[in-house]
């Protein structure tokens, strides 16, 4: 039993931050920044497009219970890998698909992964995750650990988060923790 890391983004975090806590094996999954050069950025900071972060999660999982890949599949099933620094509504390159990876091992997974997925023709349109050297974490503010299950009648949350989390819900059934 191993305990291993994986940081992704794929547009806004409250939705793969409450996806993936959901997750049997996964410790934590925590909001925050990753890839830009501003230290110590901010939420506002990081809206404003000009600091070079995405909004990430890290995850924390025990390998002998979820493996990586399986996380992966879970990854590009909650976002769309296709669009460029965007998720819907949510545009700017704080919401890229990128996969922030911690050796040349992890960073060949990635890359087989995508060509896998681009060969089995998953998508209409080419993927444009970017595969990123893993950097500085920041934690996002202590607000937006957990916003969705702390905020469920948020416009946001009813309108763009809950439809994601039910269709995620009724993908990956077997991977969920019991209530």
């Amino acid at each position: 039993m191993a305990l291993q890391q994986l940081t992704l983004g794929g547009g806004c975090f409250w939705c793969i931050e409450a996806a993936f806590s959901q997750v049997i094996g996964v410790q934590s999954a925590i909001s925050g920044y990753m890839g830009g050069h501003l230290l110590n950025p901010s939420y506002q900071q990081i809206c404003s497009g000009n600091t070079g972060h995405a909004e990430v999660v890290q995850i924390s999982f025990e390998d002998n219970e979820v493996d990586i890949v399986e996380l992966l599949q879970i990854f590009f099933t909650l976002h769309n890998p296709t669009e460029l620094n965007r998720q819907g509504h949510d545009v700017g390159t704080q919401y890229r698909s990128v996969l922030f990876y911690e050796s040349a091992e992890q960073q060949q997974l990635f890359t087989q992964y995508i060509a896998e997925l681009t060969k089995a023709g998953i998508f209409d349109q080419p993927i444009v995750t970017t595969l990123e050297p893993l950097a500085q974490f920041y934690p996002a503010e202590d607000y937006h650990q957990g916003y969705f299950f702390e905020n469920p009648q948020q416009m946001y949350c009813q309108v763009v988060v809950k439809p994601k989390l039910l269709k995620f819900a009724n993908t990956f059934a077997k991977h969920l923790r019991k209530s």
